[in-house]
């Protein structure tokens, strides 16, 4: 059954009736081809979702009403923030959107000192708008109950300041020969950081890697380095291997 997700106050809670507007509408109306009886699902992103059943067709919005209320369960019990030093090309949409398909609770764009994509601030609103809508489609192919949130790009420093507000951070590095991922998310497991409605930040460097100062750096401000493995991987690769293994371990993948 097709998904949308809505604006939270355009299906509050208690409401019998939904009007779908804007993108949702046109592709309901142009690209689904719906009619009137059609059921949909709709969510407003935060603390409801229903099966609804089309009632009025419109040229630029679809009114449908609600028939069954459906249990919030797609969720990870552990948010994870993926932040990932700007890649070429459109690795970062690949991480998005595959990121969300695995249960990303956030993703965090930043640059380090390898970066090698130029960064113009004045097209950073429009990526921006681009990275939330592709988290949205994700998000609803996969029948998650939310859309992941995108920040804006940030600096070296402010992504550093955001280890203190998770309960565990972890920095992805290549050249780390003691710790790997693995025990670390045991160990933290184990430390009750990992309880349901944990945060948990997760850094990617981009092709080039992390350098050496950078992990200084970031173990001051509270992240703890960690391997992914003896292989080297790409840079969107890494991003969905950690949190395939943190979601593995953390039992939402059967482990």
């Amino acid at each position: 059954m097709q998904r949308y997700f809505l604006p939270p106050g355009q299906f509050p809670a208690g409401a019998n009736q939904v009007t779908i507007e804007g993108d949702d509408a046109h592709h309901l109306i142009r690209v689904m081809r719906s009619e009137v009886g059609d059921k949909v699902i709709c969510s407003n992103g935060v603390d409801r979702e229903a099966v609804v059943r089309i009632t009025v067709l419109d040229k630029h919005e679809v009114t449908a009403e609600v028939v069954e209320e459906l249990a919030l369960t797609a969720e990870p019990s552990v948010q994870v923030w993926v932040a990932q030093s700007l890649p070429k090309g459109d690795k970062m949409e690949t991480v998005i959107q595959k990121g969300t398909e695995i249960g990303a609770a956030r993703f965090l764009p930043f640059l380090s000192e390898r970066t090698v994509v130029q960064y113009d601030a004045k097209k950073e609103a429009k990526r921006t708008d681009r990275w939330q809508k592709i988290a949205k489609e994700a998000a609803e192919q996969a029948h998650r109950n939310r859309v992941p949130q995108v920040d804006s790009v940030l600096s070296w420093k402010q992504l550093l300041s955001l280890a203190q507000e998770a309960d565990a951070a972890w920095i992805c590095y290549e050249k780390e020969d003691g710790q790997q991922l693995k025990p670390a998310i045991q160990a933290a497991a184990a430390e009750g950081k990992l309880a349901p409605g944990s945060r948990v930040l997760l850094a990617v460097g981009p092709e080039g890697g992390f350098t050496e100062q950078e992990i200084k750096q970031a173990e001051e401000a509270g992240f703890r380095s960690v391997s992914l493995g003896a292989r080297i991987l790409r840079t969107e690769t890494a991003a969905l291997v950690g949190l395939t293994c943190l979601f593995y371990e953390t039992g939402e993948m059967g482990g």
